[in-house]
């Protein structure tokens, strides 16, 4: 595929723009994980369960509510509607650092409900172009990169300025704040997709709810077998991102604030590259298909991992990077392109926002579901036991899943049905 200089002019503005904004963003979400919390219980469970439980549960909410609202959202103020909802959260942080533990941990649902909008407002900028692939991957990999940077950043605020863990979100938030400000409002400086856009990639509209049920009535099955392996990749992301320190001190071998910025950063490398290469691959059915070849080879490298540290032949720094690299290849994909080209390639209008809002609020009921199940049956394992046990369990399912679901879509797309506008793109 040859692009003009203008495309990727534009291109990498948006890329760079998309990924700013979202590390800005992610920074109000994340920064808080670094935190102990100990000390205190409520229902049975330990406190940092409660609150990482709290803030998804809300998150998960969001998403349900959002795939109506992101799907049907127009193209006018949406900066404004960026930074109204990461105000809210900003807030909800300023009030747990003042209501005193653990009575604030409702403080943690109020920040979760308006971050979980946000992915599919910025996303909605760079969608439905030829050089979506390249600008995706640079904003899928932000929240990789950015949850690593918000945890170094959290732990030099509370190390370096002597912050306490409750106050440090709220200082993190002032921070990213003005980063926000600005990337959000070079967002809207981002060019419209043009003709060509439109023809390679379809026109990306706003959908009616009989446009999302016509959709989903058409292509369920191969649909489900994605959310079911989402739901896998963002249970696995979710206890990673959320208790990645915790098992870093549970495995006993010491670490520095910048460990989590170094492991993070690499992985953000490598899937830039790997996904920002799929640009030149003009089929879209093809790119779709190697999308999912993709994350095949995810869930292979995050269960080899898994085996390879079980019988001891790594250490806590290749195990969290294999199983943070494997699990993004998953991942990332699903946020980026995977979608955007199966819009391409089955030739419909519509907007990629429906159809990640679908898979993540069944991602994160998954992610509840399971943080809730450690601690209402009381499993005796710490957490890095745990997540090495949920990454052997995920592997093996996910690449089952996966191999069904290219199965299903090829045979759909040879069958391809007469809604079908016109042939993909050669």
């Amino acid at each position: 595929m040859q692009f003009s200089r203008r495309e990727l002019g534009v291109a990498a503005f948006a890329a760079v723009t998309a990924f700013c904004a979202y590390t800005a963003i992610f920074s109000f979400r994340k920064a808080f994980n670094v935190g102990a919390f100990g000390g205190y219980m409520l229902w049975g469970a330990d406190y940092k369960t409660v609150l990482v439980v709290s803030q998804m549960f809300g998150y998960m909410l969001s998403k349900f509510y959002g795939i109506r609202f992101i799907a049907a959202m127009q193209r006018r103020n949406r900066h404004w509607l960026i930074l109204g909802l990461t105000g809210v959260a900003w807030l909800a942080w300023a009030l747990f650092a003042v209501v005193p533990p653990p009575h604030n941990w409702w403080c943690l649902f109020l920040n979760g409900f308006p971050l979980g909008m946000l992915w599919g407002v910025v996303f909605s900028y760079i969608e439905g172009r030829r050089t979506t692939d390249m600008i995706s991957a640079a904003l899928a990999v932000s929240f990789i990169f950015a949850s690593g940077l918000a945890k170094s950043v959290a732990q030099w605020v509370m190390d370096g300025w002597g912050v306490s863990e409750y106050g440090m979100p709220f200082v993190v938030g002032c921070v990213f704040m003005p980063v926000l400000i600005v990337f959000v409002l070079l967002l809207e400086k981002i060019p419209p997709p043009g003709a060509a856009d439109r023809e390679q990639r379809m026109e990306r509209l706003p959908m009616s709810a009989a446009e999302r049920r016509g959709l989903l009535r058409r292509f369920w099955p191969g649909l489900a077998l994605l959310v079911v392996i989402y739901i896998l990749v963002t249970i696995l992301r979710e206890v990673r991102d959320s208790f990645m320190a915790d098992m870093w001190r549970e495995s006993g071998e010491p670490f520095q604030p910048g460990v989590f910025a170094g492991t993070e950063s690499l992985i953000s490398l490598i899937i830039l590259v790997l996904i920002a290469a799929m640009s030149w691959l003009n089929h879209n059915f093809r790119a779709f298909i190697v999308t999912q070849w993709i994350m095949l080879a995810g869930f292979a490298v995050t269960l080899g991992g898994a085996m390879l540290f079980s019988a001891g032949h790594l250490g806590m720094y290749a195990w969290m990077l294999l199983a943070g690299l494997g699990l993004y290849m998953v991942y990332i994909p699903f946020n980026s392109l995977l979608f955007d080209r199966f819009i391409a390639a089955f030739r419909f209008t519509g907007n990629v926002g429906f159809l990640i809002y679908i898979a993540d609020a069944f991602g994160y009921l998954g992610s509840v579901g399971v943080m809730l199940a450690k601690s209402v049956f009381q499993l005796q394992l710490n957490w890095l036991e745990f997540y090495t046990g949920l990454v052997k369990i995920a592997g093996v399912t996910g690449l089952a899943g996966t191999l069904a679901a290219m199965y299903w879509f090829r045979r759909k797309y040879r069958d391809r049905a007469p809604l079908l506008q016109k042939p993909d793109q050669q």
